[in-house]
């Protein structure tokens, strides 16, 4: 089973920019055991979705010809706890790129307040120095993945950011 952390992308500036949004409900199981009678998202589920937001980014700027994965957590600081009912925005940019991996910098917001800060290292391991190999079976997206595309819908269908921001803001 594979674990998506984000809903879909409000912006996605292809090498630059991209800004995911995550609703958390009770739904999610793991919220039920983390912690007993104060759920809450877990810190650790909050990376992982930065680094989806991110990597996606950072593959689709090198059109996914590059197999990315996480090489490190720069830094991870959090601010505040995220509950169900609360929908974040995951803002993530490219710091770096070069051919081997690329650096990320991000920023977790809940109704415009910050949650959390977490920077990121992926590697490019289809351009790793050891030369090894890895099977195109380990990695989810691609610019075909129906997956990518339904995480791009509102983008790719002309919603833009700012629309998705008006929307936020009459609530």
């Amino acid at each position: 089973m594979r674990w998506i952390w984000i809903d879909k992308f409000i912006e996605f500036q292809s090498g630059k920019r991209a800004v995911a949004l995550k609703n958390v409900t009770l739904a999610e199981e793991h919220l039920h055991d983390h912690f007993p009678g104060f759920p809450v998202m877990p810190e650790c589920l909050m990376i992982e979705a930065m680094a989806q937001t991110a990597g996606i980014l950072v593959g689709e700027a090198k059109k996914f010809q590059e197999k990315v994965i996480l090489a490190k957590v720069k830094k991870a600081v959090f601010f505040d706890y995220v509950k169900p009912g609360d929908t974040i925005i995951l803002d993530a940019k490219i710091e770096s790129i070069v051919p081997e991996a690329a650096g990320t910098n991000g920023k977790i917001t809940r109704d415009g307040k910050l949650v959390a800060e977490i920077d990121l290292m992926f590697s490019h391991i289809d351009k790793n120095l050891a030369g090894r190999e890895f099977p195109e079976e380990n990695f989810v997206f691609d610019t075909g993945t129906s997956v990518f595309e339904s995480l791009l819908r509102d983008v790719l269908s002309g919603r833009t950011a700012s629309a998705a921001g008006d929307s936020e803001q009459k609530k």
